[in-house]
């Protein structure tokens, strides 16, 4: 987990990422009739619902659309999902606008080019292993799995490290420990 100590200067409290090659591997599989079919990663979506049980935001960025993307983030129950971004940076300042989180106190997860103007803004820029190198050169944090295949579960770690909330957040499944 390379630059894993650097902490922004205030705790994150909103954590927002990227759909493909972040919450993906990147593949996009379209069946005959034009539906879209994603693969996510059960690790991230247990993480994701950690993430708001213990009270904190969720929120998505993404340049595609889909009625997948809509379906596991509503399963994870994730209410802030801003599909087709043709503009990320844009983007951030309309979700910083909703919920009301200085973009200090915002992490986020980008893999490639367009996630770069809000990776250079955020207080907790991330990326995952098979990101982009110059998503990695401003990341604060970079997994060491790819994307779709926990690379955002290790980010939850990471940011719950930082609150100082880690053990709070496995004690929600380990009733005995």
């Amino acid at each position: 987990m390379p630059n894993a100590d650097l902490a922004g200067p205030q705790p994150p409290v909103l954590l927002a990422l990227d759909v493909d090659g972040v919450l993906t591997d990147g593949g996009i599989f379209i069946d005959h009739a034009g539906n879209e079919i994603k693969r996510y990663h059960a690790a991230d979506g247990i993480a994701l619902r950690t993430w708001t049980r213990l009270g904190l935001q969720a929120a998505v960025i993404t340049g595609r659309r889909g009625s997948a993307i809509g379906h596991r983030l509503a399963d994870l129950g994730v209410p802030n999902v801003i599909q087709g971004s043709a503009d990320k940076g844009k983007d951030l300042d309309e979700l910083i606008r909703i919920t009301g989180v200085p973009v200090g106190r915002i992490a986020y997860m980008g893999d490639d080019w367009p996630d770069l103007p809000v990776l250079r803004r955020v207080g907790y820029p991330m990326a995952p292993a098979n990101a982009a190198a110059a998503c990695k050169a401003v990341a604060k944090f970079t997994s060491e799995r790819p994307g779709g295949s926990g690379a955002v579960r290790e980010g939850v770690e990471w940011l719950l490290g930082i609150l100082g909330r880690l053990d709070e957040a496995v004690r929600l499944y380990d009733r005995q420990g």
